[in-house]
């Protein structure tokens, strides 16, 4: 009797433990929804593609917040993703998630890093857009299957971005 009220104890912790998580989530995206600016719609025509390639969409912070997720709709999941650099912006299409879209005239920069939105990678393991999200600026994390394209994607994000400045 007593193993079965002790697995029910833990049992119990465990699910308010989940509880605890998913408020928590749940309250941070209220949160961000009520200070960030909508995101972006993908345009029904994306323009050419100059780069492309697939990998993980790891996600979006805020600012130089390496950890702060943004939680707002589906946007804080991790998803399977392509990457596509066309001459209006990057779109990733994501697996099981809406597509994102950054304006090409929102980029601030891009660069390389080893950590966002709580993974951590080796150095240069993921490639980080920075962008303006209405007044917020905000980085968006991608995991690539082939790392090697990463200096292509910087330099290619880079040459034009919104101020010209890389971080």
């Amino acid at each position: 009797m007593t193993r079965v009220l002790l697995s029910l104890a833990v049992l119990a912790f465990f699910a308010l433990c989940l509880y605890g998580m998913w408020h928590g989530w749940q309250r941070r995206a209220r949160r961000q929804a009520a200070v960030l600016a909508d995101f972006p719609a993908v345009p029904t025509d994306t323009g050419a593609v100059l780069l492309e390639t697939t990998g993980q969409y790891i996600g979006t912070t805020i600012g130089d917040n390496w950890q702060d997720r943004v939680a707002v709709g589906d946007i804080g999941h991790r998803a399977e993703a392509e990457l596509r650099l066309t001459d209006r912006g990057v779109l990733i299409e994501r697996a099981g998630a809406s597509a994102m879209w950054i304006p090409k005239g929102e980029i601030s920069s891009a660069r390389t890093d080893r950590g966002l939105a709580g993974k951590v990678m080796t150095k240069d393991g993921l490639l980080v857009v920075r962008w303006h999200l209405g007044e917020q600026l905000v980085d968006t994390g991608f995991r690539g299957d082939d790392k090697d394209v990463y200096e292509q994607w910087v330099e290619a994000l880079n040459a034009d971005a919104k101020g010209g400045t890389t971080t």
